[in-house]
């Protein structure tokens, strides 16, 4: 028997695959437990149609993330820290503080996309890496600055 996942089941496949089980299987396990609907022409049609929605949103979402990171690129943001005598920072900078740095310049972006290889301890230029999506990223200049 033919049905379609509608959750991942361990050892059979993923969310959205169609799979061929045998019909006891289907019948008294993944159709009772509602891990999968029968794959008749009318479910496979709305799979289909599911499917390629989810393809469209995910074409959109890269589109906006190219258009962040090639503004993002080559831009500098400057931001002002206390610092000790000797030109540390107390404590370290952070993504949140980048992320409003980067919001009062115009672009909006999660903290969480935001990657610092280390953390910023000192004043000074510095480089990072911001990754809008999964195979994107562009790299800031952050200039940190004593009060």
């Amino acid at each position: 028997m033919k049905v379609i996942l509608i959750k991942d089941v361990k050892a059979q496949g993923k969310k959205g695959d169609v799979i061929e089980v045998s019909d006891g299987y289907a019948r008294n396990f993944l159709l009772k437990n509602k891990l999968a609907i029968e794959a008749n022409s009318v479910n496979l049609n709305s799979l289909k149609v599911s499917q390629a929605a989810a393809d469209h949103r995910k074409e959109v979402e890269k589109a906006e993330a190219k258009k962040i990171a090639e503004k993002i690129s080559g831009m500098t943001v400057t931001i002002k820290l206390k610092v000790s005598e000797t030109g540390k920072i107390f404590g370290a900078l952070n993504t949140q503080a980048i992320a409003d740095a980067l919001k009062k310049e115009g672009v909006e972006i999660d903290k969480k996309k935001i990657v610092l290889p280390e953390p910023i301890k000192s004043v000074g230029s510095h480089t990072v890496t911001v990754k809008p999506y999964a195979e994107i990223s562009a790299k800031l200049k952050v200039v940190v600055e004593g009060e």
